[in-house]
């Protein structure tokens, strides 16, 4: 299933990661990982944020794809089911045969 995995960085840790240069291994090494569909990157209440877009065999791989937030970011994790476009004209095509009959 495709998944919008938003992370938000704590300030303190991030601002460690940065000062001891890890900040961009530990982001690049968890993008290589993931190897998501999409990865945007901007701030959001104040945090520095990503947006990464992901595709989730199975809940159990909840684990493998946040704990490298939490452990080496002190990130808050956040899970939302998405659609793409073709996913969305399925769903709608779905609801348009459940309605006609």
């Amino acid at each position: 299933m495709r998944m919008l995995l938003k992370v938000q960085l704590d300030t303190q840790v991030s601002n460690e990661a940065i000062s001891r240069g890890t900040m961009q291994q530990v982001i690049e090494s968890a993008l290589d990982e993931l190897q998501p569909e999409a990865a945007y990157f901007t701030t959001e209440d104040g945090c520095r944020t990503a947006y990464l877009f992901i595709d989730l065999a199975d809940p159990s791989e909840m684990p493998r794809t946040g704990e490298p937030f939490f452990l080496k970011l002190g990130a808050k994790v956040h899970y939302s089911p998405v659609m793409n476009r073709e996913d969305l004209g399925k769903g709608l095509a779905a609801l348009g045969r459940a309605n006609s009959g």
